[in-house]
């Protein structure tokens, strides 16, 4: 039934652009064209799937929404809805064609922005928004802040809870991304750099290039 809607609305198709990989050094060429995931957009196109998967990819989505909700039903039927820290977060996100890559293990935003939600019984307003750059290394020590546990030293992220009280507050800490070869990803609230182990480059601007078509190096 999750794919129902489709019938009367079918999805709306990602914005894709034919020469975005024009602009890009070879070894990131290779990660959005070779199949170390899922293989080209391309291939997907050619035989005519693009709609179907993307429908097939949201209608996944929305399963998943309502297991959630089913979840959140019966908590808030429990006796521990008001003392219940709830996370919702995932590992990566995924290609629906973007750069002419499907799947996940880029450096680009599609594949490494995720869904990231905290509520926590008497911490920030329903529904607040904060647009600064985290990595799930903050989650660790945000939970022992929520907690009341005590903190521990070495960790490698810092606890979000100044921004759960206050989603404004400016971020100094960039979110870092290592892919396993060793390129890495440094994501502020405005500025996505690449950097690849041959030694190239990718910066992005996303005040004006949400998208990330333009590589500005």
């Amino acid at each position: 039934r999750f794919f129902e809607r489709f019938a009367l609305e079918p999805a709306v198709l990602p914005r894709v652009k034919q020469d975005d990989l024009e602009d890009l050094s070879p070894a990131a060429r290779k990660w959005a064209l070779e199949p170390v995931t899922a293989g080209r957009h391309a291939t997907v196109a050619k035989y005519g799937q693009w709609r179907a998967a993307v429908e097939a990819y949201l209608a996944c989505v929305t399963f998943v929404d309502h297991e959630i909700g089913r979840l959140m039903d019966a908590l808030d039927d429990s006796p521990h809805a008001n003392n219940t820290v709830i996370v919702l977060w995932s590992d990566h996100g995924w290609h629906l064609g973007e750069k002419g890559h499907w799947h996940k293990r880029t450096l680009w935003e599609e594949a490494t922005r995720i869904p990231f939600l905290i509520s926590a019984p008497g911490t920030g307003k329903p529904g607040q928004r904060c647009t600064e750059a985290v990595s799930l290394v903050d989650l660790f020590p945000t939970l022992i802040d929520l907690c009341n546990l005590s903190p521990l030293e070495n960790l490698d992220g810092i606890s979000l809870l100044p921004w759960l009280h206050d989603p404004t507050k400016p971020r100094k800490q960039p979110a870092i991304t290592i892919e396993e070869s060793g390129h890495v990803a440094i994501r502020t609230s405005r500025y996505r750099a690449i950097y690849y182990t041959s030694g190239e480059w990718e910066l992005y601007d996303h005040q004006n290039d949400p998208q990330e078509h333009t590589n500005l190096v």
